[in-house]
C-alpha cells in the first residue's frame, strides 16, 4: 500500500512540475526604449543629420519608414513562436519581419542575410529570400520558372502567400504569428494560414524589423520557445 501511494505521489509531482515549467512568453520590446535591439541604417553612416527611423511612441515600437534600414535584435533566436501585432499608421505601404538574420547588408547593401516574412499591404505573408532559401509546396506556381529562382539580386526571390484578403482594414491591428522550428517556417495572419515553408537554409539567427518606406506601429512583439511546428491547416 505504501509503495502504491508513493508511486501515485511521484506521478502527481511530475505532473505538477510539467505544468509549472511551461515555457514563458517574453516580449522583445520593453515599451520604453530600444534595449535589446540595434539599428542598421546605411544613411546614418554617411549623413550626420539622418534620423533614426525606429522610435518608441505611446509605448509602441514605430518604424517611420525612412531612411531605409533595419532594427535587429542583439540576441540570436531559434525554435520559437513569434506573435506580432502591427498596423500602418497612415498611408499603407511596405514593411517586413525578418527571421534567421545574420550577415548585415548582404543584399543591395541594405538587407541582412535572412528570410523575410512580408508585411507589405495586400501582400502580407509572402516569403522573400534574402541570401537564404526556402522550399514551399507548389513552388513553380508560387515563385515562377525554376531557372529564374535565386537568393541574390536579379533573381526571383519572392514566394507568394496562400491567401487573399487576410489583412484587416487599414487602421485596424493585424495579428501575425510566425513559427520557426529547425528548417520549417509557418505563418498565420489574423488566424489564416498564409505561408508554410521547409528546407530553409538557416535555422537560427537574429530577428529584424524593417523601415521600408511606410510608417508602421507595433504594439506586440512576443516570443515563446517551442519544439515543433503547429500541425493545423488554420
Amino acid at each position: 500500500m505504501r509503495r502504491i501511494l508513493f508511486s501515485i505521489l511521484m506521478v502527481f509531482s511530475i505532473f505538477i512540475c510539467a505544468c509549472t515549467n511551461k515555457p514563458e512568453t517574453t516580449s522583445l520590446f520593453n515599451r520604453v526604449d530600444l534595449t535589446g535591439w540595434h539599428v542598421d541604417v546605411p544613411e546614418m553612416d554617411k549623413n550626420p543629420n539622418a534620423i533614426n527611423p525606429f522610435i518608441v511612441r505611446d509605448s509602441m515600437l514605430v518604424s517611420l519608414g525612412t531612411p531605409g534600414g533595419h532594427l535587429i535584435t542583439d540576441a540570436i533566436h531559434q525554435n520559437y513562436r513569434m506573435e506580432i501585432e502591427y498596423r500602418f499608421a497612415a498611408e499603407p505601404g511596405n514593411c517586413g519581419f525578418l527571421v534567421h538574420a545574420s550577415t548585415p547588408r548582404a543584399l543591395y547593401e541594405m538587407f541582412p542575410k535572412s528570410l523575410e516574412v512580408q508585411m507589405m499591404h495586400e501582400n502580407a505573408g509572402d516569403f522573400w529570400c534574402i541570401v537564404e532559401d526556402i522550399t514551399v509546396p507548389d513552388m513553380e506556381t508560387r515563385r515562377g520558372p525554376k531557372e529564374e529562382w535565386g537568393i541574390v539580386e536579379g533573381k526571383k526571390r519572392r514566394v507568394v502567400n496562400l491567401t487573399d484578403n487576410s489583412e484587416k482594414p487599414l487602421g485596424e491591428w493585424n495579428r501575425m504569428v510566425v513559427e520557426c522550428v529547425g528548417a520549417e517556417i509557418k505563418v498565420w495572419l489574423n488566424d489564416d494560414l498564409v505561408n508554410y515553408g521547409f528546407n530553409c537554409t538557416a535555422s537560427s539567427g537574429q530577428i529584424a524589423v524593417q523601415a521600408e518606406g511606410s510608417e508602421v506601429e507595433f504594439r506586440t512583439l512576443e516570443i515563446i520557445p517551442i519544439t515543433k511546428i503547429t500541425n493545423t491547416d488554420k
